[in-house]
C-alpha cells in the first residue's frame, strides 16, 4: 500500500512540475466573460462555444481554441484557455489527455517566448543513457513504426547488394545501431558466404564507441568480415572526406528518421537538407533509403502546424494505448522522453530552434529528384515481410503500397513512409 501511495505521489509531482499554474485571470468563466467582453466582442459566440466544450470535456476543441488565441496574440483568451486546460489534461489519462499535457506545455512555452529554453530543459531532463535505451527498446517493441522503417530500408539494401562482395553502408543517424543487426545476420546467411561489410555511422562519439563494439561482436559471431567507421559530428557538418568512400565498394546510404532534423531553405541559406542529398548523389550510391514520419510541419504557419501535430500524435498516442497497458510502469517515461520533446519543439519553437521539421513524401520525392536521384521501387517481398510483422500487432495498423513506396498507418492515418532511390 505504501508503494502504491508513493507511486501516486510521484505521479502527482511529475504533473505538478509539468503543469505549473498560471496567474488567475478571473474568479470564474462568467466573471471573465462579463469583465472582458469588450476586448473580444466579435468572438462572443466563439467564447460560448469554448465554454460548452469545457463543460462536456471536449479537450481537442479547447486545445485548438487556445492555439488559435496564441496565434492571434490574444493573451487574455489564451491564458484563460490554458487555465481551463490544466484541469482537463493528464499524463496518466486517456491518449488525448496525455498528448494534451505536452501540447499545453508547448503552448505555454510559446506564449512566454521560452520555447527554446523549455526544449533544452526537456533535453537536460533526459535519463541516463541506459534508461533512455530501455524506453526506446520498449517503444520499438510495442509499436511497429521503427521496425517498419528498418525492415523496409534493410530489404532495399539487401536486394540492391545481393551480388556484391564489398559493401559500404553510410548511416547518417546510426543511433544505437539496432537497424543493422538483422542485416548483418542476413548477409551472413547468403549462399557462397558473407560479403565484406563496412558501416560508417554518424552520431555522438560516446554512443559510437558502444555501437562499434556491439556490431563488431555480432559480426564476429556470425563470421562476417566487418569494419566500422565512426563520424562524430552533426549530420549537417559531414563532408565527403569524413565518409571514407572507397573505389570497388558498392555504396548504400541510409536516411532513417533523420533528414527532417536538417534545416532547409526556409531556415538557412546553407540549406543543409538539399546540400546533403546532392553530396550523397555525387558519391554514386547503388541505393539510398528514406524513412520519415508522414507529417507536414516544416514550413506550415503555427496554427496549421498545431492542427497537424494534434492529428498526427493523437493517432500515435492512441496506437501506444492499445499496445501498452495504461498501468505499464514505464509508459509515462516512454512518452515523456521519446515523444513529448518533439511535440513541444514543434509547437513552441521557430526558426533554427525548431528542430522537428517533417515533410510529406511528395516533398521528399521532389528534393531527391532535384538532387538527381531516380526511384528504386521497393519489392513485394519487403511489403509481404512487413505485413507478416503486423500480424503480431493490433488490427488498427495497415500497410499501403503506392508508386514504389510503402506507408504504415493507424486507423486510416498514415504515420510513416518508406522508399528507396538510386
Amino acid at each position: 500500500m505504501d508503494n502504491v501511495r508513493g507511486s501516486r505521489q510521484n505521479l502527482l509531482e511529475v504533473e505538478t512540475i509539468m503543469l505549473k499554474p498560471l496567474p488567475e485571470i478571473a474568479e470564474s468563466i462568467d466573471d471573465a466573460i462579463c469583465h472582458e467582453l469588450s476586448m473580444w466582442p466579435e468572438e462572443a459566440n466563439d467564447l460560448l462555444l469554448i465554454v460548452e466544450a469545457i463543460s462536456r470535456g471536449d479537450l481537442k476543441l479547447v486545445l485548438v481554441a487556445c492555439a488559435k488565441a496564441v496565434s492571434e496574440n490574444n493573451l487574455l483568451m489564451a491564458r484563460w484557455c490554458m487555465g481551463e486546460l490544466r484541469g482537463m489534461v493528464s499524463i496518466s489519462g486517456e491518449p488525448i489527455q496525455r498528448l494534451g499535457a505536452y501540447m499545453l506545455e508547448g503552448l505555454v512555452a510559446r506564449l512566454a517566448a521560452s520555447g527554446s529554453s523549455i526544449y533544452k530543459s526537456l533535453q537536460s531532463r533526459e535519463p541516463e543513457s541506459y534508461e533512455f535505451l530501455s524506453y526506446v527498446y520498449v517503444l520499438h517493441e510495442v509499436c511497429p513504426y521503427f521496425k517498419f522503417g528498418y525492415i523496409s530500408a534493410n530489404g532495399a539494401i539487401a536486394e540492391a547488394m545481393k551480388d556484391e562482395e564489398r559493401i559500404h553502408i553510410i548511416d547518417f543517424q546510426i543511433g544505437q545501431g539496432s537497424q543493422w543487426i538483422s542485416l548483418i545476420q542476413a548477409f551472413a546467411a547468403r549462399p557462397g558466404g558473407a560479403p565484406n561489410i563496412r558501416i560508417t555511422g554518424v552520431g555522438d562519439v560516446s554512443v559510437l564507441v558502444t555501437v562499434k563494439k556491439r556490431l563488431e561482436k555480432l559480426a564476429k559471431k556470425f563470421d562476417v568480415p566487418f569494419r566500422f567507421n565512426a563520424v562524430s559530428r552533426p549530420s549537417c557538418e559531414v563532408e565527403v572526406e569524413n565518409l571514407d568512400v572507397r573505389e570497388g565498394e558498392a555504396l548504400g546510404v541510409n536516411f532513417a528518421y533523420m533528414l527532417h532534423h536538417l534545416p532547409d531553405e526556409s531556415v538557412s541559406m546553407e540549406n543543409h537538407r538539399d546540400r546533403l542529398l546532392r553530396m550523397v548523389k555525387s558519391l554514386s550510391p547503388k541505393v539510398v533509403t528514406l524513412v520519415e514520419q508522414e507529417c507536414n510541419t516544416n514550413t506550415s504557419p503555427f496554427l496549421p502546424r498545431f492542427l497537424e501535430t494534434l492529428s498526427y500524435y493523437t493517432a500515435m498516442f492512441e496506437s501506444i494505448d492499445v499496445m501498452l497497458p495504461r498501468n505499464h510502469k514505464e509508459r509515462i517515461n516512454i512518452e515523456q522522453h521519446c515523444l513529448a520533446r518533439d511535440v513541444v519543439n514543434i509547437i513552441a519553437c521557430e526558426g533554427a530552434e525548431r528542430i522537428e521539421r517533417h515533410e510529406l513524401l511528395g516533398k521528399w520525392k521532389s528534393r531527391f529528384s532535384m538532387a538527381g536521384f531516380e526511384p528504386y521501387p521497393l519489392s513485394s517481398i519487403i511489403s509481404a515481410t512487413i505485413r507478416a510483422l503486423l500480424r503480431d500487432n493490433s488490427n488498427g495498423y495497415a500497410i499501403e503500397e503506392s508508386d514504389g513506396a510503402l506507408y504504415l498507418g493507424w486507423m486510416g492515418r498514415i504515420l510513416v513512409s518508406s522508399c528507396a532511390w538510386k
